[in-house]
């Protein structure tokens, strides 16, 4: 039944913040693993090696980690509104310009460009669905605008392999990126904060904030001096949960950069499906893991509704998707290709079912540093995104892809008993 405040019903405004949130999570991710589709053709004609694509996989990593704690800072003090348009149009530029990459270079410094811009994406969304969204529904809201990078790969996959099949690995890049562009436009245009918002009402709002939501955390003491102090920056590296918490996002991240970036490769280069193919079956993955983050968000959010603990209806299904995620090494054991995507897809699943973890940001970090405790949070899980793409390429050079699935699988395994051994009691830091 709908909630009253006097006469009024509350509105629902935060489900359209929130639909605009999965929007961008769209486009970032298109932007992420364009790379990927082309990497088959784009390889090819600038004549660069497995070991060189893995480096230009993993450059995208290599900015975008480094910069999570600046990323973070930067989103404790600006607006969402403006600094995300700010990081659409910045890294859709990037995006545009690699379509006209000449070399391993030039390609290599555009990947570290995008990676650059889309630094404080995900501490933006996760200040925003703090600021939106109550303690018990905010697992299911992470949980919703993570899955559009599933749900966008997984329906667009086919429409990118299309895209380059007629237009070439070019015009990829050209169309993802202006696509970005025109979004970024729209971003500013639609998006508001609560109390900025005109739509939303004081029922809403009250429900948001009696709730645990923080939209009112920024109004009050020297909030922007003792954000960047070194004091709160070991603040939020302290701790045996919050490292547990780091590590497993590690694992997690292992198996999302695997999909992002040599998976097309994988299956066209290691197990020699047709391109266009492949472009549909790499679909499949991507929807079980979709499957998977919306199952597990409403699902803590239902555990922690009948009464369970927080730790153990927000731990459960994660530790759950990680041990699941090691099944990917059962590719290794087939040569049909029906088993092999199945395999793919139940460990993409399993992953899926980790990546609500972005709920223990909220959590867990201190009230006046939700953006800095997520960078850091980004910073090492995103590690992944440098180190896993490098490390397959040099385990595949000799043409052996399993080495590379074992290795995935046993980082799904470390984080299962990180959560299992480090994380303990879920508990606000200050």
């Amino acid at each position: 039944m709908e909630q009253v405040i006097g006469k009024a019903p509350k509105t629902r405004v935060r489900y359209g913040m929130l639909a605009l949130v999965f929007i961008n999570v769209v486009i970032n991710y298109l932007d992420r693993s364009n790379l990927s589709v082309a990497a088959a053709s784009l390889s090819k004609d600038l004549a660069l090696s497995p070991v060189e694509m893995g480096y230009i996989f993993s450059a995208f990593g290599w900015t975008y980690a480094v910069l999570q704690i600046p990323g973070g800072l930067v989103a404790d003090r600006f607006g969402p509104r403006i600094l995300y348009a700010f990081c659409l149009i910045t890294w859709s530029i990037s995006t545009v310009f690699q379509g006209f990459a000449r070399g391993f270079a030039s390609l290599f410094a555009l990947r570290l460009a995008t990676g650059a811009f889309e630094a404080p994406s995900y501490p933006i969304n996760n200040r925003i669905v703090t600021s939106w969204f109550p303690d018990n529904e905010r697992a299911a809201a992470t949980a919703m605008y993570v899955s559009g990078q599933f749900i966008g790969l997984a329906f667009l996959t086919p429409v990118l392999v299309t895209i380059q099949y007629y237009a070439g690995w070019k015009g990829l890049f050209i169309i993802t990126g202006l696509v970005g562009l025109v979004w970024g436009v729209v971003w500013y245009l639609f998006y508001r904060d609560p109390l900025d918002h005109k739509g939303v009402n004081e029922a809403e709002l009250a429900y948001i904030e009696e709730g645990g939501g923080l939209f009112r955390g920024k109004k009050t003491g020297t909030k922007h001096t003792s954000v960047w102090s070194w004091e709160n920056i070991k603040l939020v590296f302290r701790g045996r949960t919050l490292w547990g918490v780091y590590i497993a996002q590690f694992a997690v991240n292992a198996t999302l950069w695997f999909f992002l970036t040599w998976f097309p490769t994988y299956l066209v280069k290691y197990r020699g499906l047709d391109f266009i193919k492949s472009g549909y079956l790499a679909s499949i993955p991507f929807l079980a893991a979709c499957a998977g983050v919306l199952l597990s968000g409403f699902l803590s959010d239902n555990l922690v509704k009948k009464g369970w603990s927080v730790s153990a209806a927000r731990k459960t299904p994660i530790i759950v998707g990680l041990i699941l995620s090691t099944s990917i090494v059962g590719a290794n054991y087939s040569t049909d290709t029906a088993y092999i995507i199945f395999f793919m897809a139940f460990s993409f699943f399993g992953a899926g079912m980790a990546l609500i973890s972005w709920v223990f940001v909220s959590l867990l970090s201190p009230k006046h540093l939700i953006g800095l405790t997520g960078g850091v949070f980004n910073f090492m899980g995103n590690l992944a995104s440098i180190i896993v793409p490098i490390v397959i390429g040099y385990l595949a050079k000799d043409g052996d892809f399993k080495p590379a699935l074992v290795f995935i699988g046993a980082l799904g395994l470390i984080g299962a008993c990180s959560y299992i051994f480090l994380v303990g009691k879920i508990e606000r830091r200050g």
